[in-house]
């Protein structure tokens, strides 16, 4: 039988604190164990630059975040976010820059959209595992042209529908759809990179932040599509919450593996909490107005997925519990702790609310998710 190989994925990842190590002091021995750790790059680490006119929330912490990253465990990060731009286009190479400097493979980005479109291929054990990355999240020129650096785009569109066509002012119903052309480039590198490797994995920055649960349309018709096309696992971010996991074709889709060790807003922001924008954003939690700390405690709920890998392929897919501290630490809680049952239960109840039937079973200290072909 051949070697299991751990391959390792998280959600948002970030900091702006004095000693960037020290966000990963709780889960470090963890990361080490993996062969193979990915993660999603949320802010800029750069030293250069000023805030685009069109970001919410300029982030950027310092360049010496990228070795603590790399410390840490990771080698393959994606920086296909929705602040990728926020400090402007030298900000953006000097991130990318730190992260190669640091021997980390980046995905989602590049100097025009070919090379943002372009995979990495990582060898493991003998197997070869790909990585494509992508965005949704995009504010306006964050995205990558034939001309214009900035990330892959896989953008959305979003239809307002009167749920009564003769009664102006009521609600509507909303539908979201991929935009076709971003949706035809994804599925066209998916094509192209299936008969390089033995695993693909596509990364995600998408979905409904902070509001409990809810996928958009467009997600699961990317999702589909994509797995369709040969996508072995999705690994969705950007909400900041967790959002259900589906099992799709024997395919898992984590659609938001949430913060992982990523500073709060505020870190990032002097006097966010009293900024009009930021208030708007914080009505989308409702435990927001109610929580002491400075996320909705959803917010402080994430898990770290691990990959089994062997024979060429998926064998296993489980995840473990983490829990943040107040000060965002992320720290894996065992099956002893009442934190790893709320969790667990937390991704159920999501995941149950969006009409999805995937089962998820306790092995140890992990949470297998059920595909049928294990």
């Amino acid at each position: 039988m051949e070697k299991e190989t751990i391959f390792l994925a998280t959600g948002d990842v970030g900091m702006n604190r004095e000693n960037p190590d020290s966000i990963f002091d709780g889960v470090r021995d963890v990361l080490r164990t993996g062969d193979l750790v990915f993660g999603q790059l949320e802010p800029c680490l750069a030293s250069v630059g000023s805030p685009a006119c069109q970001c919410r929330l300029p982030m950027r912490g310092d360049p010496a975040g990228a070795g603590a990253i790399r410390r840490a465990g990771y080698q393959v990060m994606s920086f296909a976010t929705n602040h990728c731009m926020d400090w402007g286009r030298e900000a953006f190479y000097q991130t990318i820059q730190v992260l190669r400097q640091e021997e980390m493979q980046v995905i989602g980005v590049g100097r025009n959209l070919a090379e943002a479109r372009q995979p990495v291929i990582v060898e493991r054990d003998g197997m070869k595992i790909g990585f494509l990355g992508y965005n949704t999240i995009l504010p306006q020129d964050y995205w990558a042209t034939p001309d214009r650096p900035g990330c892959a785009p896989m953008r959305g569109l979003t239809v307002y529908q009167p749920i009564e066509h003769d009664q102006p002012g009521t609600p509507c119903r909303i539908f979201t759809f991929p935009h076709p052309d971003d949706l035809q480039n994804l599925l066209a590198d998916v094509k192209a990179l299936r008969p390089q490797v033995d695993v693909l994995a596509l990364s995600i920055h998408w979905g409904i932040h902070f509001v409990p649960a809810v996928l958009a349309d467009y997600q699961r018709m990317v999702a589909h599509a994509a797995i369709d096309a040969g996508v072995d696992v999705v690994l969705g971010h950007h909400t900041h919450i967790l959002k259900p996991i589906e099992v799709y074709k024997g395919k898992v889709i984590f659609y938001s593996m949430a913060n992982f060790a990523l500073d709060p807003p505020q870190a990032f922001a002097e006097n966010l909490d009293q900024q009009s924008q930021h208030q708007e954003i914080m009505k989308l939690n409702p435990d927001w107005k109610k929580s002491t700390k400075k996320m909705p405690e959803d917010s402080y709920k994430t898990i770290l997925a691990r990959l089994v890998l062997q024979n060429g392929g998926i064998k296993q897919v489980e995840f473990l519990p983490v829990q943040l501290d107040e000060d965002s630490n992320p720290q894996v809680v065992g099956p002893e702790e009442p934190a790893f049952g709320e969790i667990v239960q937390y991704m159920r109840d999501i995941t149950a609310d969006q009409k999805i039937s995937t089962r998820f079973r306790i092995q140890g200290d992990a949470v297998v998710v059920e595909t049928g072909e294990s």
